[in-house]
This record gives C-alpha cells, sequence and structure tokens, in this order.
C-alpha cells in the first residue's frame, strides 16, 4: 500500500547539501516527519530549521554512514522520536576522479566503505524495522554511473554498480512482504556540490558535463516513490537516452563515454590533488546547489547530449547500410 509523502516518517542520509537537502525541503513542504544524517553537526541543524519551517517535523542526528553503530543509533533516534520509520532514503556519497593508477588505495576504499557499506549500514538498520511495521519504503541512490560506468571514476563506478546489484537481491529478498519496497535511483549529472567536494587525482580541474539537471528534480522523483514505489528510476532526459543506447549499442557507448565523459568532467586547467570530503567534511556553505547550470550548462543542446544520440545511432545506421550492401 502506497504512502503519504505528508504523513511520512522519512530518514534521509546525506542530508546537510545537495540532493539530501533538496529531498528534506520537498517532504517537509508536504508536512512530513524528518530525521536528517550527516557528518555536518552545524549544516544538519540549518536545514532541520528549514524544514520546520516548511510544515514538517525534524530531527538532526549527526551520523558517519561508514560508522554502522551510529547507523544504527540513527534508527533508534528515528523511532524513539516518531515511533516508526516509513521512508529511509540512502543518499549519503562521496566521489574520487583520476584513472585507477593515480588513486591511491585508502580512498578506493573510502568511497567503498561510503557508498557501498554505508547503504549495507542502513538496510541493516531499517529493514529489520520494515519487517516489524510490515511495510516500509528504502532508496537507494545509485546514480546514472551505476549503470554506464564512467572514465576516471573506477571506485565511484564500481560502487554504484554494487548498490544496483544490492537493491535488486534485496528486492528479491523481500518479496514474502508485498508491503516493503527497494527502489533504486539513478540520477544524471546534477547541480549539488559533489564535484567541489569530490577527491581529485586527476590533476584537472573537476567539473559538472551538461546537461545538468536540479537537485529538486531528484528530490520530486524521490518523493514521488513513496507514494508509488518502483524498482529502478532512471532521472534526468539524457541519462534516459543514454541508458537506451546501451542496451542498444553497448560497444559504441562504451567507446563513446570512454572519450566524451573524460573531456566532459575534466577542465584543461590543472589542480591539485586532494582527498576532498572522503575523511573530512568540507564546510564551503554551499547549500543544495553546486552552480553548475550557469553559463554554457544553460540554453542550446549541449554537445555531450548530441553525442549521446547522434554519434551512437549514426553507427547503427552505417554498420546496417555495410550490412546490406
Amino acid at each position: 500500500m502506497p504512502l503519504s509523502a505528508g504523513r511520512s516518517v522519512v530518514v534521509i542520509t546525506g542530508a546537510s547539501s545537495g540532493i539530501g537537502r533538496a529531498t528534506a525541503h520537498a517532504f517537509a513542504m508536504r508536512g512530513a516527519s524528518l530525521v536528517l544524517a550527516a557528518r555536518r553537526a552545524d549544516m544538519l541543524q540549518d536545514v532541520a530549521r528549514e524544514c520546520r519551517a516548511l510544515g514538517g517535523a525534524a530531527l538532526a542526528v549527526p551520523t558517519d554512514v561508514t560508522d554502522e553503530d551510529q547507523v544504527q543509533e540513527l534508527a533508534l533516534r528515528a523511532l524513539e522520536r516518531f515511533g516508526r520509520i516509513d521512508v529511509w532514503f540512502n543518499n549519503a556519497g562521496v566521489g574520487v576522479f583520476g584513472r585507477f593508477k593515480d588513486i591511491p588505495s585508502d580512498v578506493w576504499r573510502r568511497v567503498i566503505e561510503t557508498n557501498l557499506f554505508g547503504y549495507v549500514h542502513g538496510a541493516r538498520a531499517v529493514m529489520p524495522v520494515f519487517r516489524r511495521q510490515g511495510r516500509g519504503i528504502l532508496i537507494n541512490n545509485a546514480s546514472i554511473v551505476g549503470r554506464l560506468a564512467k572514465p576516471d571514476s573506477t571506485a565511484y563506478a564500481t560502487s554504484k554498480f554494487a548498490v544496483r546489484g544490492f537493491a535488486e537481491a534485496l528486492r528479491q529478498e523481500v518479496l514474502d512482504q508485498p508491503g516493503i519496497h527497494v527502489c533504486t535511483i539513478l540520477p544524471a549529472v546534477i547541480d549539488t556540490p559533489f564535484f567541489h567536494h569530490a577527491a581529485n587525482f586527476s590533476h584537472h580541474r573537476v567539473r559538472a558535463a551538461p546537461p545538468v539537471y536540479t537537485p529538486e528534480k531528484v528530490a520530486e522523483t524521490v518523493v514521488a516513490l513513496a507514494g508509488r514505489p518502483r524498482a529502478e528510476v532512471v532521472i534526468g532526459g539524457a541519462g534516459k537516452v543514454a541508458v537506451t543506447l546501451k542496451r542498444i549499442a553497448p560497444g559504441v557507448m562504451t567507446r563513446i563515454n570512454g572519450r566524451a565523459l573524460n573531456y566532459g568532467f575534466l577542465a584543461s586547467d590543472p589542480s591539485p590533488e586532494t582527498k576532498g570530503t572522503l575523511f573530512e567534511p568540507m564546510r564551503d556553505g554551499r547549500p543544495v546547489r553546486g552552480g553548475w547550470r550557469k553559463g554554457p550548462n544553460d540554453g542550446g543542446v549541449p554537445l555531450l547530449a548530441t553525442a549521446l544520440v547522434a554519434v551512437p545511432l549514426g553507427m547503427l545506421a552505417l554498420n546496417r547500410w555495410r550490412r546490406s550492401a
């Protein structure tokens, strides 16, 4: 039975900025009760105040999702305050850019610990609650990279592919309780502070490759899943096109992604090596957006989106013509 977003108790990890903060706002505007988790306690309190002003109830619980005990405590605090958990949004995540050979092992491991084990910890905390309740919705943020991969992001791509597999396995395990749903969202490039916060061993400045979508678009999708759960949802037109073309012409898309996305996310100007927010949060004051929808990200048809559509279709047409000749 679908949930009403306005009556839901919703736990959101990674709630201090970006998609998590936008999603907290979207649920709060519908009167939901929110339990907000992130490492940055000060920004988390800001989000809680914003949610209350928007009409929701909010509890801030500083949490590092790599620590399973802290995630268990997060679930306990939610139950103590609101008596149940209806939606759990596994959203906290980190990224790293750079060639596989250049990314240190501790950085690689930290990405997996956060993006995969952080979600495992969330599921371990909430799935027993859902079992007892007989209902609940677990939503995992896997990224479009969990379908397509991306050069210079081996650790991130690995974590996101794993999240999709983890969610599918959980989905099969709860077939005996139809009131429990496991959903996966796959956003395309979103205008959040993610690219400012990512670790970087590429020696180039990291940027968001257009087209760039708003975090509010993702937030509305998450809210919609509370009312109508679905297994997987791709967010963003370019992502939907890319996933379709990956099915039609997987080899062609591998070559296109390997070229276009490499240049799309890495600028020509240099950048020093940094571990970003992997081990320590960054207090840069960026709340929801990262400022990537300015200038060339607005207006017109972006080169990357055009390439994703035109080049594979052109190559398919050429191959068919050669076979028929």
